[in-house]
């Protein structure tokens, strides 16, 4: 009896966890008890990539691990897709009466949490932003305007047409450089290439057409950002992220040395120190 009540409660938790993630555009696993911490990934992560941080923030927090729309497991959703997901967080804030959540963003994600925190009227505590930026368009394009960034351009075509092995090339060139661990490189080039496509082309147009440099002056909660120095060193990592952050009034910022863009993979002692200083700030 005691099984079967077991079994019950197990099917009553699947479906209800796939009943939720058809009505938001992405799925949330919870960790532990405490002050809520939302998680997010970065592009085509899913938030398995925060397991280990999970592992030790849940002693302290609950940890709302999130795995967006069309990547891992998740079902795709219909364009404008980064707009959707912030919209949607925002409600499962209200709908599960979240008490001064934190958010901790690692590149897509830590962009998301800089634009939720811009809101003058915003749930969120604090904000902690590993690898990211107010602009990641004016970071990879010179003249860079955020009009210009539309679904419909020659080369999101081309990458939607791309054969499935040119695309499995790319997507070990770019893992390559994103982690310092070769056996992280290989879990890094899985989720890109489990990743929806139209997803992969169209969200990340979103992500570069998100230009928050000038509206980051809202911004009141407590932030800290945990840059990296590869493969550029600290002095350009200076420069790129004052230039960016230039128009946020106050904010802490740590450089991981010997890190590249996954700080929590390459120096993973580093990163939960200056994530509990982060907590505490």
């Amino acid at each position: 009896m005691q099984t079967l009540k077991k079994v019950v409660v197990m099917w009553m938790f699947i479906s209800s966890a796939f009943l939720y993630a058809q009505d938001h555009p992405f799925e949330v696993t919870v960790k532990g008890e405490g002050q809520p911490v939302l998680l997010f990934p970065g592009f085509t992560c899913t938030g398995a990539v925060w397991d280990d941080t999970v592992a030790e923030l849940s002693k302290n927090y609950e940890c709302h691990v999130f795995t967006f729309a069309g990547f891992g497991d998740v079902a795709p959703i219909e364009t404008p897709w980064l707009p959707k997901i912030k919209e949607a967080i925002n409600r499962y804030v209200e709908e599960k009466e979240l008490k001064a959540p934190i958010v901790l963003g690692h590149s897509l994600g830590g962009a998301l949490g800089l634009w939720l925190a811009i809101d003058e009227e915003h749930p969120y505590s604090k904000l902690i932003v590993v690898e990211a930026l107010p602009s990641t368009g004016a970071l990879m394009m010179p003249n860079f305007k955020s009009e210009n960034m539309v679904y419909e351009s020659p080369w999101n075509q081309q990458m939607l047409a791309m054969d499935d092995t040119s695309f499995e090339k790319m997507a070990v060139q770019m893992a390559s450089g994103m982690t310092l661990k070769p056996h992280k490189k290989e879990q890094l080039k899985d989720w890109i290439l489990m990743a929806d496509r139209e997803t992969y082309v169209y969200g990340y147009t979103d992500l570069l057409r998100l230009d928050l440099r000038e509206d980051i002056v809202k911004i009141t909660i407590p932030v800290t950002i945990l840059a990296a120095t590869k493969p550029y060193g600290l002095e350009m990592a200076k420069k790129t992220y004052e230039g960016q952050y230039s128009n946020l009034a106050e904010y802490k910022i740590k450089y991981a040395e010997d890190a590249a863009h996954f700080i929590m993979y390459d120096q993973p002692e580093w990163f939960l120190n200056q994530l509990t200083k982060a907590l505490q700030y």
